[in-house]
C-alpha cells in the first residue's frame, strides 16, 4: 500500500466521523448515546493531535502519543458498548441490572488480564504497557463481536429491529472488531503482511464509520411485539420476582417455619393432653355444645364456693 493511500484512508476517517456526529445533532440523538457521541469527538480531537506530529514531529513522541491515545480509545469504546447494551435493555430495567453487573466483571477480568500480562510478559522495544493495551484492545474486539453477535440472535426477542440505532452502532463496531482480529490472526500466522493488515484496517474502519452515519441519518425504527418480545417480558417478571420476593418465601426461611412448627406441635401436644386428663378442667354444657373451662381451686376460707366471675360466664354460657 502507498502511503498516499494510506494517508488518504486515514484524513477520510475524521471527515466521516464529523459527519455522523452532525446527522446526531440533525437528528436529535445525541441525548440516547451521549458516550458515542464523546467517542465520536475525541476521534476528531486525537486525529488533529496525532496528525501533526506523524507529519512533522518525531518517532518518540507519535510512539507515546499513538499508545496513550490507543489506552483511552479503548476505556471510550468499552463505555460506548456498555451504553448500546442498557439502551438495548432499556424497556426491562431488571434485565438492564444484570447486564450492568455482567459488564462491570467483564471490565473487572479485562483489567486484571492487562495487569498479568503487562507482569509477564518478557522484555521487548515496546514495554510491557504496550502489551497490556493490546491484549485489552483485544478483549475489548472480542466483547464488540459479541454484543453483535447477541444482538442478530436476541433481536426479536428484544423488539430491536434491524433499523434501530442501536443495531448500526453495534453493526459497526463489530465488523470492524471482526476484521480486526481476522487480520491480527493472519499476520500472527504469517499469511499477511503488515502493509495487507494496515489498508484492511483502514477501509473497515471507514466502512464502519460509514454505517453509522447511514444509520444516523434515517429515523429510528422499533419492531412491533409480537410472541418473542412476550418471552423477553416474562424473563423480565421471572427476574423481578426473584429480586423482589419476601424473605419467608426463600426456602431456607420455609424450611425453618416447618421445623419451627413441627417443633412446637410436639412440645403442645403432650402438655394439652395431661392437662385435659387432669382435674383442672371441668366440662360445661352449652347450646353451642360442650366447652372445657379450667376449674378454680376451692379456697380455704370459703369451701365449696365459687368465685364471682365463674357463676357469671356459666350463667352467660347456658343463657
Amino acid at each position: 500500500m502507498s502511503p498516499q493511500t494510506e494517508l488518504a484512508l486515514w484524513i477520510a476517517q475524521p471527515v466521516l466521523q464529523s459527519a455522523v456526529a452532525g446527522a446526531m445533532l440533525w437528528r436529535k440523538t445525541r441525548p440516547n448515546f451521549p458516550r458515542f457521541f464523546n467517542y465520536l469527538i475525541f476521534q476528531i480531537a486525537s486525529f488533529a493531535v496525532l496528525f501533526p506530529i506523524f507529519q512533522w514531529g518525531g518517532y518518540e513522541q507519535y510512539f507515546y502519543g499513538y499508545w496513550s491515545y490507543s489506552a483511552i480509545n479503548l476505556v471510550l469504546g468499552f463505555m460506548v458498548i456498555y451504553e448500546v447494551f442498557l439502551e438495548i435493555l432499556h424497556p426491562y430495567p431488571t434485565l438492564q441490572d444484570l447486564g450492568a453487573v455482567l459488564f462491570q466483571w467483564a471490565a473487572l477480568v479485562m483489567l486484571l488480564v492487562a495487569v498479568v500480562v503487562a507482569a509477564s510478559s518478557p522484555a521487548s522495544l515496546q514495554g510491557p504497557l504496550v502489551q497490556a493495551i493490546v491484549t485489552v484492545q483485544r478483549c475489548v474486539r472480542v466483547v464488540q463481536v459479541g454484543l453483535i453477535l447477541f444482538l442478530l440472535v436476541f433481536s426479536r426477542y428484544l423488539g430491536i429491529s434491524s433499523r434501530h440505532h442501536s443495531f448500526g452502532i453495534t453493526l459497526g463496531f463489530g465488523t470492524y472488531a471482526a476484521t480486526e482480529l481476522t487480520m491480527f490472526a493472519l499476520h500472527a500466522s504469517n499469511h499477511a503482511t503488515q502493509g495487507m493488515v494496515n489498508l484492511v484496517d483502514l477501509v473497515s474502519c471507514n466502512l464502519a464509520i460509514a454505517v453509522w452515519f447511514v444509520y444516523c441519518v434515517r429515523r429510528s425504527v422499533a419492531s412491533a411485539g409480537n410472541q418473542r418480545v412476550l418471552a423477553s417480558a416474562r424473563w423480565e417478571q421471572g427476574l423481578s420476582d426473584l429480586q423482589t420476593a419476601p424473605p419467608s418465601e426463600s426456602l431456607i426461611y420455609m424450611f425453618e417455619g416447618m421445623v419451627d412448627r413441627a417443633l412446637s406441635r410436639n412440645t403442645t401436644e403432650p402438655r394439652l393432653a395431661k392437662a385435659a386428663n387432669s382435674s383442672e378442667f371441668a366440662p360445661v354444657r352449652s347450646r353451642s355444645g360442650l366447652h372445657t373451662f379450667p376449674a378454680p381451686k376451692k379456697s380455704p376460707s370459703s369451701p365449696g364456693l365459687l368465685p364471682a366471675p365463674v357463676p357469671a360466664i356459666t350463667a352467660e354460657v347456658g343463657n
